[in-house]
Parts: C-alpha cells; sequence; structure tokens
C-alpha cells in the first residue's frame, strides 16, 4: 500500500480530501503516508500562517468520521503486472522492512519499482522529492545496504 503524492490541482481533484486540502492558501504539494501527511509550503507563505489551517483541516476531517481517501476499484491492467523473480522480490522485502519506516518517520516514501541488470530502481516519494540529502541516503546508505546482502546489486536509481 502505497501513499497519496499531490503536486498539483490535477492529481488533487480525484477525492474530496485531496482536493480540499491542495485548496488551502499556500500549500505547493503533499503526500499522504499510511499514518502522516508532509506538506511542503510555498515559498512566500510562512509555517505560522499555514500551520493552524492545516492542523483544522485535518482534525475536521478526522473527527467527523469521514474516509479520508475511498479505495478505487481495482482495474484489470494486464499490461502493469509486471512479473517479479525471487531477487526482485526479497529486495523489495528488504526495502519495506528496513528502509521505508525510516524513510516514513522523515515524511516521505520509498518505493521498489524493478531490478534489472544489477540496478535497483526506486521511487521516492513525499518530502523525499527534492530533499538535498535524498541522494546521499540513496547512494550511501540505500545502496550499500542492498550491496550488503545481494552480490548482484551493483547501483541504486532513483526513477521519476
Amino acid at each position: 500500500q502505497h501513499g497519496i503524492e499531490v503536486t498539483n490541482m490535477n492529481e488533487a481533484k480525484n477525492y474530496k480530501f485531496t482536493k480540499d486540502l491542495f485548496n488551502l492558501k499556500g500549500i505547493k504539494s503533499f503526500y499522504i503516508g499510511p499514518n502522516f501527511v508532509a506538506v511542503t509550503k510555498n515559498k512566500d507563505i510562512t509555517w505560522n500562517f499555514l500551520k493552524t489551517k492545516i492542523l483544522t483541516f485535518l482534525l475536521d476531517y478526522v473527527s467527523s468520521n469521514k474516509n479520508i481517501i475511498e479505495k478505487k476499484q481495482a482495474k484489470n491492467d494486464s499490461s502493469k503486472k509486471i512479473v517479479k523473480n525471487k531477487i526482485s522480490s526479497d529486495i523489495e522485502k528488504i526495502i519495506n522492512e528496513k528502509v521505508r519506516p525510516a524513510v516514513e518517520r522523515d515524511g516521505g516514501d520509498i518505493i521498489f519499482e524493478s531490478f534489472n541488470k544489477g540496478v535497483v530502481y526506486l521511487t521516492l516519494r513525499g518530502a523525499c522529492v527534492g530533499c538535498p540529502s535524498s541522494q546521499a541516503t540513496l547512494k550511501q546508505g540505500i545502496e550499500n545496504l542492498l550491496m550488503h546482502y545481494f552480490p548482484q546489486v551493483k547501483e541504486v536509481r532513483a526513477t521519476n
């Protein structure tokens, strides 16, 4: 289960919650994780101005017992199905167990996409996108971790 990242109104309009949150003046983007919301503000807005608006908005939604995000019906799209081999499954398991919890604590998410010819492809979301230390974390932290467990891994790259 992955979070939802919203960077523009087109992405926000899928759900009432995301549309209403994105409409708050000063929000540039946000990422909804399993138990957190990470917000990026516009540069010309202060956190003091935005913080109360966001907290009030979130408390209103939670206290009204509404489903924040309705689950969409799964589309039967066979072109999206990726056959994963054993090493891909093992790499994904390590990412989910050892890396994702730490990344989520920092307001982001990391998603295993694929493993091909020695390269692990990961997608960064939420606070990780544009974070100056994300490339260092990717290269020094995650790459070293995966190379330790899997000699087949030669490199880790972020997908866009």
